[in-house]
C-alpha cells in the first residue's frame, strides 16, 4: 500500500498558494509578481511565499497543476464516484479540473505554452502522466500489466486535447467542449471494446509455440 509522508510546512503553503497564484497569472503572468499578489491576498508573508513557491515559470506551472490534481480529489471522493460507470467517472474527473482551471484561463493558456517548451517538454509530458494517473486511481484503476501504461497515456491525449479545445471554447456553459469530451470518449469506449475483443479472440487462436512444440516433441 503507497504510503505518503506529511507535507512540510513550505510545502504546505505551496499547495494552498496554488490555485490563487494562477489566478494571479491571469494578470502578472507565471512570476514572482502573481506569488507577490496571493501573498498579499492571503496574509502570508512575502518571504515565506517565495521560499514556498517555485521561482522558474515553468515550475509554477507544474506546481498549479499538482493543486488542480489535489482539488479534484478533494471535489470527487471515491464515495462520490463509486456510483457511477467507468466512463462516467473519467468524465467527471475531466470537467472538474475544467471548473478548477475556469478562474485562471488564460493563466492556462499561458502555461501550456511555457510546458511547451523544447526545455519544457519533458517536465509537461510527466505532470501529464503523473494527472492522467491520478485520475485512472480516482477511478478505480488498479491495473499493473500493460494497460496501466496505454490506459494513462490515453487519456493524456484526451484530456490534452479536450482542454486545448476548452481554451478556446465561448459557448454558453461550454457546450463545445462538453460534446468534445464525449466525441473522445466515445472513440475510446470503442477501442477498449475492439482490444476486449481481440483478447478474446487471441486466446481461442491456435498458439505458434505449443503447436511448434507439438512437432517437436509429438504426443505419445
Amino acid at each position: 500500500m503507497e504510503t505518503r509522508t506529511a507535507p512540510t510546512p513550505l510545502e504546505q503553503l505551496r499547495a494552498d498558494m496554488a490555485l490563487k497564484v494562477a489566478e494571479n497569472a491571469v494578470f502578472d503572468g507565471w512570476t514572482a509578481k502573481a506569488v507577490e499578489a496571493t501573498a498579499a491576498q492571503m496574509e502570508v508573508d512575502p518571504a515565506k511565499a517565495k521560499l514556498a513557491f517555485p521561482k522558474e515559470p515553468a515550475a509554477m506551472v507544474a506546481a498549479w497543476i499538482e493543486a488542480v490534481d489535489a482539488e479534484m480529489a478533494r471535489r470527487l471522493p471515491p464515495e462520490k464516484l463509486a456510483a457511477m460507470k467507468i466512463r462516467d467517472r473519467i468524465r467527471a474527473l475531466i470537467w472538474t479540473r475544467l471548473e478548477i482551471a475556469g478562474e485562471a484561463r488564460e493563466a492556462v493558456r499561458q502555461g501550456l505554452s511555457i510546458l511547451s517548451m523544447p526545455k519544457n517538454i519533458p517536465l509537461g509530458l510527466s505532470t501529464a502522466w503523473h494527472s492522467a494517473d491520478v485520475m485512472w486511481r480516482l477511478a478505480g484503476d488498479r491495473a499493473t500489466d500493460f494497460n496501466h501504461y496505454s490506459k494513462r497515456t490515453i487519456l493524456s491525449g484526451v484530456y490534452g486535447a479536450t482542454l486545448l479545445a476548452w481554451l478556446d471554447d465561448e459557448s454558453e456553459g461550454w457546450s463545445e467542449t462538453a460534446a468534445f469530451l464525449d466525441r473522445r470518449l466515445a472513440d475510446v469506449m470503442k477501442f477498449e471494446k475492439f482490444k476486449a475483443e481481440w483478447r478474446g479472440r487471441a486466446e481461442q487462436r491456435p498458439s505458434l509455440v505449443r503447436f511448434l512444440g507439438r512437432l517437436r516433441y509429438p504426443p505419445r
